[in-house]
């Protein structure tokens, strides 16, 4: 995740808004604003470029999900980063070209100040916003609903599995989440049964979940896990991928 950009965002925030201030309280006419309207159409032109693209990105990622929901359930910020960025640059170039295009004909050098405070009222958002957004994943923050669900099922699939009891995730990236499986085997298999059903949850699971990089799986009693009096003994699959997993 880039922090500075959103670090960015928080100092253009504050530097609009005293700049805002101070032209509120001293207001005089913007001298030479061709130079000003030059540099803002070309900002527009090549932010414009840069934002389209991200745009394209982003609706190629979130698939069917609306855009708010999309942003919600995303692992992987930089795409939306990038766009709500972009955005907020677009926003405060359009609003600081109209407050030069409307200061002059109304003889309202105010406007100005004005514009730079508007300005930072949108790079604060956007900074806020962001922040809100990917705080989660920097505390660690698990698995959708949907892959939850599909990883109890593999679990409660397996005829050696008499029910799952528990089931952690934990995303270190978009395409790395760590699983802890707590799992009542049935009473009859034998040791090496349950290591064979180990091996199988395994395999299943990164099959059908390729971010899936590490498992841990404990067995134990479904009334000792509802008391919480076993401690959690769980091996997990090496780093490269090979499945493994305790008993």
């Amino acid at each position: 995740m880039d922090f500075r950009g959103r670090r960015s965002h928080g100092v253009g925030a504050g530097v609009s808004a005293i700049e805002g201030v101070n032209k509120i309280r001293d207001p005089h006419p913007i001298e030479s604003p061709w130079i000003n309207y030059t540099v803002l159409g070309l900002a527009l032109l090549f932010e414009g470029a840069v934002w389209v693209i991200a745009l394209r990105a982003f609706r190629e990622s979130k698939g069917s999900l609306g855009w708010f929901e999309a942003v919600r359930v995303s692992k992987d910020p930089t795409v939306f980063t990038v766009l709500f960025e972009d955005t907020a640059a677009m926003l405060g170039l359009v609003v600081a070209l109209l407050g030069i295009a409307l200061s002059q004909p109304l003889d309202l050098p105010v406007l100005d100040g004005v514009a730079s405070l508007v300005i930072g009222l949108i790079l604060a958002v956007t900074a806020a916003f962001l922040a809100w957004e990917c705080q989660s994943l920097l505390t660690g923050e698990g698995v959708s609903p949907e892959v939850q669900a599909s990883l109890y099922a593999i679990a409660a699939a397996e005829p050696a599995v008499a029910r799952p009891n528990d089931i952690l995730t934990m995303h270190f990236g978009p395409n790395d989440v760590l699983v802890a499986l707590s799992l009542d085997f049935v009473d009859s298999g034998s040791a090496g049964d349950v290591e064979q059903a180990v091996t199988r949850i395994e395999r299943r699971i990164k099959a059908a979940h390729p971010e899936v990089k590490r498992i841990f799986i404990e067995a134990q009693d479904r009334d000792a896990h509802r008391r919480g009096q076993a401690p959690l003994e769980a091996a997990p699959a090496d780093h490269s991928g090979s499945a493994g997993g305790k008993v």
